[in-house]
């Protein structure tokens, strides 16, 4: 019979050529938040350690010394209490947790994403009146929309920025909740329907490094990867004009054709964007004849739609209520506009 606890040896000693070329993307990252909260990960492990190691080993340590076959050792079945004892297990744990309360609470303010950035790197403040790169993200079913409102350009599953330049991005999703994740420039943020979340980061080292969804949305979830192309400042302008070159649209038509589910699509970019999609992506209103989510808040804030606006209803045309799933259904009206006694159209 073969001998399988060498062959195991062996097969772990052939992979170890293998593992050496992992890269731990989280603990070397390239962006100073990422840094950041590495940096955070390992003092707080580093403090924990500190209880879990000593204990660790005197749990063996007893267990050796007091062994049955120790009769060296010191018996003692009355004792009940040592105040030194007591004092050095209550006050070393209450002391790691008052330093991680501490740590988590300094940190939670300066890592918060939707604070912009002070700094670039460690001691690289950001210089005053640097504008950050907006990058509106919207995540499909099951792919990744970019938008660049500044240079008015978009791209699927694939986007680009210049380094130690700071990026305001602004994430919503088009169906079910979905996270946005770059482990090597920041932590994972969520994707609403309906909502609009928001992360500052910036990239430090040119290079390309993958972006990915990290919450289960459907099907094509595990394919739900893209591009994100730290480049100099000469970069990315290429990469802005190459997207212009492309000369396909995204108009409000194309985006309801991009928006169906499909897996694994090929990198897309388009020279122009429809003014006002990322909006009214937010707002669930692409479609026309659709009454924005801002505009039935801002009716509700006004007390309802109230008698001069009942008559300013209207219903889905054909093509959206196809889409939507309710060709077969009775027709029901919406809110189309709010009027009032003084006013033709208020919103």
């Amino acid at each position: 019979m073969p001998s399988f606890p060498r062959l195991r040896g062996l097969f772990l000693f052939a992979a170890l050529p293998l593992l050496s070329g992992c890269n731990a993307v989280l603990l070397s990252p390239s962006g100073d938040i990422a840094l950041q909260q590495r940096n955070l990960i390992i003092i707080s492990t580093g403090l924990m350690l500190l209880i879990i190691v000593p204990v660790i080993c005197l749990t063996f340590l007893f267990a050796w010394r007091y062994r049955a076959s120790n009769r060296d050792a010191h018996y003692d079945p009355d004792w009940h209490h040592s105040t030194v004892l007591e004092l050095l297990i209550w006050a070393a744990p209450l002391l790691i947790i008052i330093a991680l309360g501490a740590l988590t609470w300094v940190s939670t303010h300066q890592l918060d994403p939707y604070r912009p950035l002070a700094r670039l790197s460690e001691g690289r403040e950001v210089p005053p009146g640097t504008k950050p790169l907006v990058v509106e993200v919207v995540a499909l079913d099951w792919k990744w929309l970019f938008l660049y409102p500044e240079q008015g350009v978009a791209a699927v599953n694939e986007m680009a920025a210049p380094v130690d330049r700071p990026i305001q991005f602004k994430i919503t999703s088009s169906t079910v909740m979905n996270s946005f994740f770059i482990p090597a420039l920041a932590g994972q943020i969520y994707a609403m329907p309906g909502m609009q979340t928001t992360l500052h980061a910036v990239i430090n080292h040119p290079g390309e490094y993958e972006g990915l969804s990290a919450n289960y949305s459907g099907a094509g979830f595990s394919g739900m990867r893209f591009r994100f192309h730290g480049l100099d400042q000469q970069g990315f302008d290429k990469w802005i004009a190459d997207a212009r070159a492309s000369g396909a649209t995204l108009g409000r038509d194309t985006y309801l054709k991009l928006e169906q589910p499909s897996e694994r699509n090929p990198v897309q970019r388009y020279a122009s964007v429809a003014p006002g999609l990322f909006d009214a992506i937010v707002n669930r209103c692409v479609e026309p004849n659709r009454m924005c989510m801002s505009e039935a808040m801002a009716i509700d804030a006004r007390g309802g739609l109230g008698i001069p606006g009942a008559r300013n209803i209207a219903s889905l045309d054909e093509a959206t209520r196809e889409r939507l799933g309710l060709a077969g259904a009775p027709p029901r009206k919406y809110v189309g506009a709010m009027c009032t006694s003084t006013a033709d159209l208020t919103l």
